[in-house]
């Protein structure tokens, strides 16, 4: 799993119909202190209802995707699976 920043979202009219009433968001990955890591920006479903700004823990195995939605329909390899509340490290 990784942690990630929601940066936008996406909006198609027009889509696979197993992804009807799914929200999809852009994310960036980051560190720990909450810096990007990177300059791609990975496109995700959403089942968390998080938003613009939120901290997320994503999943991008196609198992877990499929155990989360019921079916292996769907062209989906990252989902969000939770809203990031606070991250602590103890070292």
């Amino acid at each position: 799993m990784l942690l990630a920043k929601v940066r936008g979202n996406v909006v198609a009219t027009q889509k696979d119909p197993n992804l009807l009433g799914h929200k999809l968001l852009v994310i960036r990955t980051i560190d720990l202190e909450g810096n990007f890591l990177g300059i791609n920006d990975i496109i995700a479903i959403d089942l968390t209802g998080s938003g613009i700004g939120d901290t997320v823990l994503v999943t991008q195995e196609g198992d877990a995707v499929a155990q989360i939605l019921g079916h292996r329909n769907a062209p989906v390899h990252t989902i969000i699976v939770a809203i990031v509340d606070q991250v602590s490290v103890n070292i």
